[in-house]
Protein backbone atom coordinates (compact mmCIF):
# COMPACT_ATOMS: atom_id res chain seq x y z
CA UNK A 1 0.00 0.00 0.00
CA UNK A 2 3.35 2.48 0.28
CA UNK A 3 6.44 2.66 -1.48
CA UNK A 4 9.80 2.04 0.62
CA UNK A 5 11.27 5.13 1.85
CA UNK A 6 14.25 4.62 -0.86
CA UNK A 7 11.95 4.06 -3.30
CA UNK A 8 9.44 6.92 -2.82
CA UNK A 9 13.14 9.17 -2.55
CA UNK A 10 13.99 7.76 -6.18
CA UNK A 11 11.03 9.02 -7.37
CA UNK A 12 10.35 12.51 -5.94
CA UNK A 13 14.38 13.16 -7.18
CA UNK A 14 12.83 12.41 -10.64
CA UNK A 15 13.92 8.78 -11.03
CA UNK A 16 11.49 6.44 -13.37
CA UNK A 17 10.31 2.95 -11.53
CA UNK A 18 10.74 0.08 -14.40
CA UNK A 19 9.66 -2.63 -12.22
CA UNK A 20 10.85 -5.10 -9.34
CA UNK A 21 13.66 -7.49 -10.10
CA UNK A 22 13.85 -11.27 -9.29
CA UNK A 23 14.98 -12.03 -5.64
CA UNK A 24 14.89 -15.17 -3.49
CA UNK A 25 11.42 -15.88 -0.98
CA UNK A 26 11.88 -12.93 1.19
CA UNK A 27 13.86 -11.56 -0.38
CA UNK A 28 16.97 -13.71 1.53
CA UNK A 29 19.53 -15.88 0.37
CA UNK A 30 22.78 -16.11 -2.18
CA UNK A 31 20.34 -17.35 -4.50
CA UNK A 32 17.81 -16.29 -7.02
CA UNK A 33 15.65 -18.33 -7.25
CA UNK A 34 12.04 -18.99 -6.36
CA UNK A 35 8.55 -20.94 -7.14
CA UNK A 36 7.02 -17.89 -9.03
CA UNK A 37 9.73 -16.85 -11.68
CA UNK A 38 12.32 -19.17 -11.55
CA UNK A 39 15.89 -18.77 -11.46
CA UNK A 40 17.25 -15.37 -12.89
CA UNK A 41 20.35 -16.36 -14.64
CA UNK A 42 23.72 -14.60 -15.54
CA UNK A 43 23.65 -12.52 -18.61
CA UNK A 44 27.36 -13.37 -19.23
CA UNK A 45 27.11 -16.56 -18.98
CA UNK A 46 23.59 -18.47 -18.97
CA UNK A 47 24.60 -21.96 -17.14
CA UNK A 48 26.08 -19.41 -14.02
CA UNK A 49 24.47 -17.71 -10.92
CA UNK A 50 24.17 -14.04 -11.06
CA UNK A 51 24.20 -14.43 -6.79
CA UNK A 52 21.85 -13.25 -4.37
CA UNK A 53 19.59 -11.57 -3.01
CA UNK A 54 19.82 -8.56 -5.33
CA UNK A 55 20.40 -11.20 -8.71
CA UNK A 56 17.33 -9.67 -10.38
CA UNK A 57 18.66 -6.03 -10.53
CA UNK A 58 22.72 -7.16 -11.02
CA UNK A 59 21.78 -9.05 -13.74
CA UNK A 60 19.39 -7.07 -15.50
CA UNK A 61 22.66 -3.91 -14.92
CA UNK A 62 24.79 -5.46 -17.33
CA UNK A 63 21.87 -7.13 -19.94
CA UNK A 64 21.54 -3.24 -20.13
CA UNK A 65 17.68 -3.87 -19.08
CA UNK A 66 18.25 -0.75 -16.65
CA UNK A 67 21.05 1.90 -15.90
CA UNK A 68 20.37 1.69 -12.10
CA UNK A 69 18.74 0.20 -9.36
CA UNK A 70 18.00 -0.75 -5.58
CA UNK A 71 19.00 -3.67 -3.25
CA UNK A 72 19.57 -4.69 -0.22
CA UNK A 73 22.59 -6.27 1.75
CA UNK A 74 22.92 -8.34 5.45
CA UNK A 75 25.71 -10.68 4.80
CA UNK A 76 26.88 -10.20 0.96
CA UNK A 77 23.37 -9.74 -1.31
CA UNK A 78 24.55 -6.25 -3.10
CA UNK A 79 28.10 -7.23 -3.36
CA UNK A 80 27.89 -10.90 -4.37
CA UNK A 81 25.55 -10.30 -7.47
CA UNK A 82 28.11 -6.90 -7.91
CA UNK A 83 30.91 -9.58 -8.14
CA UNK A 84 29.09 -12.25 -10.46
CA UNK A 85 27.66 -9.79 -12.94
CA UNK A 86 30.56 -7.29 -13.00
CA UNK A 87 28.44 -4.00 -12.01
CA UNK A 88 29.36 -1.71 -9.38
CA UNK A 89 27.49 -1.45 -6.12
CA UNK A 90 27.61 0.27 -2.06
CA UNK A 91 26.75 -1.02 0.89
CA UNK A 92 26.57 1.76 2.96
CA UNK A 93 27.64 2.56 6.87
CA UNK A 94 24.88 0.88 8.87
CA UNK A 95 22.91 3.22 10.03
CA UNK A 96 23.20 5.30 6.97
CA UNK A 97 20.15 4.82 4.61
CA UNK A 98 16.09 3.72 6.07
CA UNK A 99 15.31 0.06 5.57
CA UNK A 100 11.33 1.09 6.31
CA UNK A 101 9.21 -0.34 4.00
CA UNK A 102 11.20 -2.95 2.91
CA UNK A 103 9.96 -6.34 3.31
CA UNK A 104 10.97 -7.97 6.06
CA UNK A 105 13.75 -5.78 6.79
CA UNK A 106 12.94 -4.15 10.00
CA UNK A 107 15.53 -1.56 10.58
CA UNK A 108 16.60 -0.28 14.15
CA UNK A 109 18.45 -2.05 16.41
CA UNK A 110 16.81 -5.41 15.57
CA UNK A 111 17.99 -5.52 11.94
CA UNK A 112 21.56 -3.85 12.23
CA UNK A 113 23.14 -5.85 9.20
CA UNK A 114 21.04 -4.81 6.44
CA UNK A 115 21.73 -2.40 4.62
CA UNK A 116 19.87 -0.81 1.47
CA UNK A 117 22.17 0.20 -1.57
CA UNK A 118 22.48 1.46 -5.11
CA UNK A 119 23.79 -0.87 -8.05
CA UNK A 120 24.89 0.58 -11.36
CA UNK A 121 27.43 0.30 -13.91
CA UNK A 122 29.77 3.59 -12.64
CA UNK A 123 31.05 4.78 -9.52
CA UNK A 124 29.67 8.27 -10.39
CA UNK A 125 25.86 6.85 -10.44
CA UNK A 126 26.20 5.04 -6.69
CA UNK A 127 27.10 8.44 -5.58
CA UNK A 128 24.36 10.31 -7.20
CA UNK A 129 22.13 7.69 -5.96
CA UNK A 130 23.82 6.84 -2.29
CA UNK A 131 22.74 11.32 -1.90
CA UNK A 132 19.33 10.93 -2.67
CA UNK A 133 18.46 7.50 -0.27
CA UNK A 134 20.69 8.36 2.32
CA UNK A 135 19.49 10.31 5.66
CA UNK A 136 17.01 9.79 8.56
CA UNK A 137 12.95 9.63 7.89
CA UNK A 138 12.09 9.89 11.38
CA UNK A 139 11.35 6.28 11.30
CA UNK A 140 13.71 3.82 10.99
CA UNK A 141 15.92 3.97 14.95
CA UNK A 142 18.72 3.21 13.55
CA UNK A 143 19.51 5.79 11.01
CA UNK A 144 21.53 8.80 11.81
CA UNK A 145 22.10 11.94 10.52
CA UNK A 146 25.76 12.00 9.36
CA UNK A 147 26.87 14.13 6.50
CA UNK A 148 28.43 12.67 2.97
CA UNK A 149 31.16 14.43 2.00
CA UNK A 150 32.53 14.11 -1.82
CA UNK A 151 34.67 11.90 -3.24
CA UNK A 152 36.16 14.58 -5.19
CA UNK A 153 37.72 15.72 -2.11
CA UNK A 154 39.78 12.52 -1.56
CA UNK A 155 43.32 12.39 -2.24
CA UNK A 156 45.17 9.32 -3.11
CA UNK A 157 48.58 10.36 -2.14
CA UNK A 158 49.35 9.18 1.24
CA UNK A 159 46.27 7.08 1.30
CA UNK A 160 47.05 4.15 3.82
CA UNK A 161 45.86 0.87 2.10
CA UNK A 162 45.72 -2.97 3.09
CA UNK A 163 44.92 -5.72 1.13
CA UNK A 164 44.69 -9.55 1.29
CA UNK A 165 43.77 -12.03 -1.32
CA UNK A 166 42.79 -14.75 1.29
CA UNK A 167 41.12 -14.56 4.10
CA UNK A 168 42.79 -17.65 5.81
CA UNK A 169 39.38 -19.68 5.09
CA UNK A 170 38.71 -19.96 1.81
CA UNK A 171 41.85 -19.27 -0.75
CA UNK A 172 40.51 -17.00 -3.82
CA UNK A 173 41.51 -18.05 -7.50
CA UNK A 174 44.46 -17.29 -9.59
CA UNK A 175 42.53 -14.27 -11.59
CA UNK A 176 41.08 -12.62 -7.94
CA UNK A 177 44.68 -12.50 -6.70
CA UNK A 178 46.10 -10.85 -9.68
CA UNK A 179 42.95 -8.44 -9.90
CA UNK A 180 43.26 -7.66 -6.27
CA UNK A 181 47.48 -7.15 -7.02
CA UNK A 182 46.40 -4.81 -10.10
CA UNK A 183 44.31 -2.92 -8.39
CA UNK A 184 46.63 -1.84 -5.52
CA UNK A 185 49.12 -1.70 -7.95
CA UNK A 186 46.79 1.05 -9.26
CA UNK A 187 46.65 2.78 -5.90
CA UNK A 188 50.49 2.83 -5.21
CA UNK A 189 51.09 4.35 -8.86
CA UNK A 190 48.60 6.97 -7.25
CA UNK A 191 50.41 8.11 -4.34
CA UNK A 192 48.75 5.61 -1.53
CA UNK A 193 50.94 3.45 0.74
CA UNK A 194 50.25 -0.32 0.12
CA UNK A 195 50.70 -3.29 3.11
CA UNK A 196 49.74 -6.65 2.07
CA UNK A 197 47.65 -7.24 6.23
CA UNK A 198 44.37 -8.32 7.34
CA UNK A 199 42.76 -8.32 10.16
CA UNK A 200 43.15 -11.51 12.31
CA UNK A 201 40.02 -12.10 13.44
CA UNK A 202 38.66 -12.69 9.84
CA UNK A 203 37.28 -16.08 10.55
CA UNK A 204 35.16 -15.51 13.75
CA UNK A 205 32.85 -13.95 11.61
CA UNK A 206 30.94 -16.96 10.12
CA UNK A 207 30.98 -18.41 13.36
CA UNK A 208 29.14 -14.85 14.89
CA UNK A 209 26.93 -15.08 11.42
CA UNK A 210 25.85 -18.34 11.98
CA UNK A 211 25.28 -18.19 15.42
CA UNK A 212 23.17 -15.11 14.81
CA UNK A 213 21.30 -16.62 11.64
CA UNK A 214 20.37 -19.23 14.58
CA UNK A 215 19.49 -16.48 17.30
CA UNK A 216 15.91 -17.56 17.62
CA UNK A 217 16.51 -21.12 18.76
CA UNK A 218 19.14 -20.28 21.07
CA UNK A 219 18.54 -19.42 25.02
CA UNK A 220 18.76 -15.71 26.38
CA UNK A 221 22.40 -16.72 27.83
CA UNK A 222 23.28 -17.74 24.45
CA UNK A 223 22.49 -14.22 22.80
CA UNK A 224 24.34 -12.63 25.28
CA UNK A 225 27.04 -14.02 24.48
CA UNK A 226 26.65 -13.68 20.93
CA UNK A 227 26.63 -9.92 21.38
CA UNK A 228 29.28 -10.34 23.91
CA UNK A 229 31.22 -11.88 20.69
CA UNK A 230 29.82 -9.58 18.25
CA UNK A 231 31.11 -6.58 20.55
CA UNK A 232 34.86 -7.77 20.35
CA UNK A 233 35.13 -8.83 17.11
CA UNK A 234 33.82 -5.42 15.84
CA UNK A 235 36.68 -3.86 18.34
CA UNK A 236 39.09 -5.84 17.24
CA UNK A 237 38.51 -4.64 13.33
CA UNK A 238 38.45 -0.81 15.03
CA UNK A 239 41.92 -1.78 16.28
CA UNK A 240 43.35 -3.20 12.71
CA UNK A 241 41.45 -0.09 11.36
CA UNK A 242 43.25 2.85 13.00
CA UNK A 243 46.38 2.37 11.01
CA UNK A 244 44.16 2.21 7.55
CA UNK A 245 41.89 3.89 5.31
CA UNK A 246 41.02 1.30 3.18
CA UNK A 247 40.96 -2.32 2.92
CA UNK A 248 41.21 -3.59 -0.18
CA UNK A 249 40.12 -7.22 -0.83
CA UNK A 250 38.07 -10.52 -2.90
CA UNK A 251 34.62 -9.85 -2.43
CA UNK A 252 34.23 -13.69 -3.30
CA UNK A 253 36.69 -16.56 -3.73
CA UNK A 254 36.04 -16.97 -7.38
CA UNK A 255 33.71 -15.51 -10.24
CA UNK A 256 30.09 -16.79 -10.97
CA UNK A 257 29.72 -20.63 -10.46
CA UNK A 258 27.34 -22.87 -11.88
CA UNK A 259 23.51 -21.97 -11.52
CA UNK A 260 22.68 -25.63 -10.19
CA UNK A 261 25.81 -25.79 -7.40
CA UNK A 262 24.80 -22.40 -5.83
CA UNK A 263 21.16 -23.71 -6.20
CA UNK A 264 21.88 -26.76 -4.00
CA UNK A 265 23.43 -24.74 -1.59
CA UNK A 266 26.78 -27.01 -1.94
CA UNK A 267 29.52 -24.04 -2.66
CA UNK A 268 31.54 -24.28 0.51
CA UNK A 269 32.68 -20.21 2.09
CA UNK A 270 29.43 -18.36 0.38
CA UNK A 271 29.58 -14.66 1.62
CA UNK A 272 32.91 -15.41 3.47
CA UNK A 273 34.42 -12.27 2.25
CA UNK A 274 31.66 -10.06 2.65
CA UNK A 275 30.65 -11.47 6.43
CA UNK A 276 32.98 -9.42 8.22
CA UNK A 277 31.87 -5.69 7.48
CA UNK A 278 28.50 -6.71 7.29
CA UNK A 279 29.28 -7.54 11.15
CA UNK A 280 31.58 -4.18 11.55
CA UNK A 281 28.97 -1.92 9.75
CA UNK A 282 31.56 -0.43 7.64
CA UNK A 283 30.76 1.04 4.19
CA UNK A 284 32.36 -1.13 1.29
CA UNK A 285 32.01 -0.35 -2.50
CA UNK A 286 32.23 -3.26 -5.21
CA UNK A 287 33.33 -2.83 -8.85
CA UNK A 288 34.52 -4.83 -11.76
CA UNK A 289 38.14 -4.52 -12.19
CA UNK A 290 39.13 -8.22 -13.77
CA UNK A 291 38.26 -10.90 -15.58
CA UNK A 292 38.74 -14.45 -15.12
CA UNK A 293 41.78 -16.31 -17.16
CA UNK A 294 39.74 -19.29 -17.70
CA UNK A 295 35.81 -18.22 -18.56
CA UNK A 296 36.53 -14.86 -18.85
CA UNK A 297 33.38 -14.01 -16.32
CA UNK A 298 34.32 -10.65 -14.46
CA UNK A 299 36.21 -10.68 -11.42
CA UNK A 300 35.04 -7.62 -8.63
CA UNK A 301 36.98 -6.15 -6.13
CA UNK A 302 35.78 -5.21 -2.51
CA UNK A 303 36.82 -1.60 -1.03
CA UNK A 304 36.06 -1.11 2.65
CA UNK A 305 36.45 1.85 3.94
CA UNK A 306 36.02 3.29 8.54
CA UNK A 307 32.21 4.00 9.20
CA UNK A 308 30.99 7.03 7.62
CA UNK A 309 33.93 7.25 5.01
CA UNK A 310 31.62 6.21 2.05
CA UNK A 311 33.38 9.10 0.08
CA UNK A 312 36.83 7.71 0.28
CA UNK A 313 35.98 4.07 -0.76
CA UNK A 314 34.09 5.48 -3.61
CA UNK A 315 37.09 7.56 -4.53
CA UNK A 316 39.37 4.32 -4.36
CA UNK A 317 37.16 2.60 -6.31
CA UNK A 318 36.74 5.70 -8.54
CA UNK A 319 40.80 5.69 -8.70
CA UNK A 320 40.66 1.83 -10.11
CA UNK A 321 37.63 2.13 -12.35
CA UNK A 322 38.89 4.84 -14.43
CA UNK A 323 42.45 2.39 -15.31
CA UNK A 324 41.37 -0.76 -14.80
CA UNK A 325 37.56 -0.34 -16.82
CA UNK A 326 38.32 -0.63 -20.28
CA UNK A 327 40.39 -3.87 -19.62
CA UNK A 328 38.04 -5.66 -16.71
CA UNK A 329 35.02 -5.44 -19.38
CA UNK A 330 36.29 -7.20 -22.24
CA UNK A 331 34.81 -10.39 -20.86
CA UNK A 332 35.76 -13.78 -23.11
CA UNK A 333 32.28 -15.75 -21.87
CA UNK A 334 31.18 -18.31 -24.53
CA UNK A 335 28.30 -16.24 -25.58
CA UNK A 336 30.85 -13.51 -26.37
CA UNK A 337 29.08 -10.71 -25.57
CA UNK A 338 30.40 -7.32 -24.75
CA UNK A 339 28.48 -4.61 -22.18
Amino acid sequence: SADAIVVSRMRAAGGILLGKTNCPPGGSGGVTDNLVYGATRNPHDLSRSPGGSSGGEAAAIPACLSPLGIGSDSGGSLRIPAHFCGIATIKPTSGRVPNTGVFDHPGGLSDYRTQIGPMARYIKDLDLALRVIAGMDGQDSGVISMPLQRPEEVSMHGLRVAFYTDDSVIPSCASTVKTIRDCTQILSDAGATVDCMRPACLSDARKISERYWHMQQSSGAEVQRLFADWDRFRSAMLSFMANYDVIVCPVDAEAAPLLEMEKEKSRHGMFNYTLPYSLSGWPCVVLPAGASDVNGLPIGVQIVANAWHEHVALAVAAQIEAVSRPNAWRYRGANQKQY
